[in-house]
């Protein structure tokens, strides 16, 4: 099994195709001499964050950045003047500027499910020591002390309640441990319906609320976005079982501490957390946030997708990405391409496959002030002609698709509108 790279040097390695490669984390050996035999110019160094990852890229001027847990701000981009794309190991990607990628046209990819079972792993680990205090009685036999008698209290998973907040594919491995181990599962989730619910044999609840009220233990597996931002906030915990079990392997921001902190206090809550709202930057181990020192809290190093299964996998799905766009432009895993655009036209045009027919296109939208906002140019067998689709901002009339017309090369053009979703 192949070992996680962590020399810091930043030596070139292979002949080169021309694409420069900067991962700023640890990675799979296995995947970074895969990019190598392409002849892609790798160059590792998990050490870098802040300003020494921006002289990185500007030293080497990549043409994509990997990392897992390593920040990526507005300055990286900034400075990368050939930077194309971004890759994050791993699931989330809140550490990432996206909009400032988004900006400047850099497509941000992840790669979601491939340490799903690990989380899920690690977030059963917290949950059982939530349950049966095993940290606290790790401590005292450390210490020296017996105490049968105290830690004989635990009230069992066996037939409660697991609540998964957000089903995706962690929140599902999750679940299916949770039937594993005799509870009652229910979910929330957005995309989440009683037929879905169904098919996976488990309860379907349409407000989280109502799950934080029904429920034993809550496990949190939603995304950071600005509508899950402490979705766990006083409602949440006003609505929790006293003694529930609360356990957070997603991302810090999902949790308002304050409001948790209290509910802790007030109905002895017990806490398992693997993110945290303020989280040390790489290279920095100190650590002040003051929710893990409440009794019942027992916390990891956000260290959920931290196996070697778990890497391997993610390391092979940002090769796949990668290798993808190096061959064909594409970028699997794409999170930042807009769901909608201000498209209101479709403008299809007939042509033959010859040069200069879409540059006379272009040329009679930009003319008339009409903003392409995405296309497709379909090739026929033969590849004697093709089908142009192009949205476009604005309408198109019948005085604009006479110029359209006016090529010898085009075969016919139509405009419809977009019907709106």
């Amino acid at each position: 099994m192949s070992q996680l790279t962590t020399d810091p040097s930043l030596e070139t390695h292979a002949p080169s195709n021309g694409t420069i490669i900067l991962i700023a984390d640890s990675f799979s050996s296995t995947g970074a001499d895969t990019l190598r035999s392409l002849g892609c110019d790798v160059h590792i160094d998990p050490t870098l964050s802040g300003d020494s990852l921006v002289d990185a890229v500007r030293t080497h001027q990549p043409h994509s950045i990997v990392v897992r847990s390593t920040k990526v701000p507005e300055a990286v981009f900034e400075a990368a003047s050939q930077l194309s794309l971004v890759i994050r190991a791993g699931a989330g990607y809140d550490t990432i500027d996206v909009a400032a990628a988004s900006a400047r046209g850099i497509p941000v990819a992840n790669c979601p499910g491939m340490n799903a079972i690990a989380v899920a792993e690690l977030t059963w680990g917290l949950i059982l020591s939530c349950d049966r205090r095993i940290p606290d009685q790790c401590a005292d036999l450390q210490n020296g002390t017996w105490s049968k008698k105290e830690y004989s209290k635990a009230a069992g998973l066996y037939g409660r309640t697991l609540g998964v907040v957000g089903l995706g594919r962690i929140g599902i491995e999750v679940a299916n441990r949770g039937k594993a181990f005799g509870m009652k599962v229910v979910a929330w989730s957005r995309s989440l319906n009683q037929d879905q619910a169904d098919e996976l044999g488990i309860g379907y609840c349409e407000d989280v609320l109502n799950l934080a009220r029904m429920s034993d233990v809550i496990s949190l597996h939603v995304a950071a976005t600005p509508e899950t931002k402490h979705l766990v906030n006083g409602s949440f915990c006003s609505a929790l079982k006293p003694g529930a079990i609360v356990v957070n392997t997603t991302r810090g921001a999902v949790i308002d501490e304050s409001s948790l902190a209290a509910a802790i206090e007030e109905k002895q809550i017990r806490v398992g957390l693997d993110v945290y709202d303020a989280e040390p930057g790489s290279g920095d181990n100190s650590f002040a946030n003051t929710i893990v020192q409440h009794d019942g809290v027992y916390g990891t190093h956000h260290v959920g997708a931290s196996t070697t299964q778990a890497q391997e996998a993610i390391a092979s799905e940002a090769v796949r990405v990668l290798t993808t766009w190096i061959d064909s432009g594409e970028v699997p895993n794409c999170v930042n391409i807009a769901s909608t655009t201000p498209a209101s036209t479709t403008l299809t045009v007939r042509h033959l496959n010859k040069p200069g027919v879409l540059s006379h296109v272009f040329d009679v939208l930009g003319r008339r002030g009409r903003n392409i906002e995405e296309m497709e140019n379909v090739i026929y067998e033969g590849g004697l002609a093709a089908v142009a689709r192009i949205q476009v901002a604005g309408v198109i009339n019948a005085e604009g698709l006479s110029y359209i017309q006016d090529h010898e090369h085009v075969l016919g053009a139509t405009a419809a509108p977009i019907r709106p979703r």
